[in-house]
């Protein structure tokens, strides 16, 4: 390898630098779509495949889920919201994430018992365990402070 064969390595090295493109970002888009059957998955599934920038379309008819995965451009959480809502069923974006990842995941308005296992609702940072001023009145009705508390304690 001579100088000649140096010099085409290295302006095959930087012609092939200039070639490449950047990768497009993948994004992924998640409903909850109310399916009875799976004729209502096969509909769901060809109008979410309908959507400009998809990749792939999965329908899971036991869970109720629908996810899109396309290029980021494409496929945009409102424009597939919008597009699955012509199918007319109920649709709404994915509401349940692991309860691990919930601080609170105990509270009322994030439990959900149709949620898949290990999942609660997706909540709100500003959501949190307040107290009620019944449950004051319960702390102290039996305080150790409290001249009239319970005696049986």
């Amino acid at each position: 390898m001579g100088v000649e064969g140096t010099l085409e390595y290295f302006s095959e090295l930087l012609s092939s630098v200039k070639k490449k493109k950047k990768k497009k970002q993948m994004t992924t888009v998640t409903l909850k779509i109310r399916m009875d059957c799976d004729g209502c998955a096969r509909k769901v599934r060809k109008v979410l495949s309908g959507v400009k920038g998809a990749k792939s379309v999965d329908v899971d008819l036991k869970q109720q889920k629908a996810t899109v995965t396309g290029f980021q451009q494409f496929v945009e959480a409102k424009k597939v919201l919008a597009t699955a809502q012509t199918t007319k069923k109920k649709v709404e974006l994915w509401p349940y994430v692991p309860y691990s990842l919930v601080p609170n995941p105990y509270v009322s308005q994030a439990y959900d018992k149709k949620a898949p296992p290990n999942h609660v609702r997706k909540l709100p940072v500003t959501a949190t365990i307040t107290e009620t001023t019944m449950d004051d009145h319960y702390t102290t009705m039996f305080s150790d402070e409290n001249p009239n508390a319970c005696s049986i304690m």
